[in-house]
């Protein structure tokens, strides 16, 4: 577990846009996050694009323009905090809409603001994990079924036993010192290519995907 001055240093390093009026509540959040260290901009209403430097934003769902504000921010790695003044069926579905990873209320006080911030850094980081392990095993079942499909191709084209298919991949990986992947691989492309030139048995005999 982190200790608090590692994630105070994490709070000071971010980069922060704050979509908000220019009022009493935005300029009480600018200034309790420049005093935290951070580096804060703000902006109303909401710009057409948003910096590409910026890695944590802060939004007035009120009268903000939630499915813009969305659509823009979906390709962009952001932690994002919702500023609401009520607990409205309207401000829930535009908390749920920007999938916000913490929530503070007005009028805003200093008190909450930065264990908002703290919650929304570690949830954002904590998604992005385990999508990078959804990623990882996408990657690991693609790379298993195009092994497979190698096989198989060497087993109906070249007449070969399944244990034998996999030991030439296997010897093949090590001699090259690729994976086993990249050989599977070159096998079904050139199967591919054969077989769209009408070359070889393959054309007719083709495992399908």
């Amino acid at each position: 577990m982190k200790g608090a001055r590692r994630i105070m240093e994490e709070l000071r390093r971010a980069r922060v846009l704050v979509l908000h009026p220019d009022d009493e509540d935005g300029a009480l959040l600018r200034d309790h996050l420049r005093r935290l260290g951070c580096e804060v901009a703000m902006a109303w209403p909401v710009p057409r694009h948003l910096p590409e430097e910026i890695d944590t934003l802060f939004v007035s769902v009120d009268d903000a323009p939630v499915e813009e504000i969305a659509a823009t921010i979906e390709a962009r790695d952001l932690a994002l905090i919702a500023i609401a003044t009520y607990e409205s069926p309207t401000t829930l579905k535009a908390i749920y809409d920007l999938n916000a990873h913490g929530v503070l209320s007005k009028p805003l006080r200093p008190l909450g603001i930065l264990t908002q911030f703290t919650l929304a850094l570690y949830r954002h980081r904590y998604e992005a994990q385990l999508s990078a392990k959804v990623r990882k095993l996408e990657d690991t079942l693609k790379g298993r079924r195009l092994v497979d499909r190698a096989i198989r191709l060497l087993i109906d084209v070249q007449g070969m036993e399944e244990d034998a298919a996999y030991r030439l991949l296997r010897d093949q990986a090590t001699a090259e010192r690729v994976t086993l992947i990249s050989i599977a691989e070159e096998i079904v492309a050139a199967y591919e290519t054969m077989a769209r030139l009408g070359l070889g048995r393959g054309d007719s005999r083709a495992p399908k995907k």
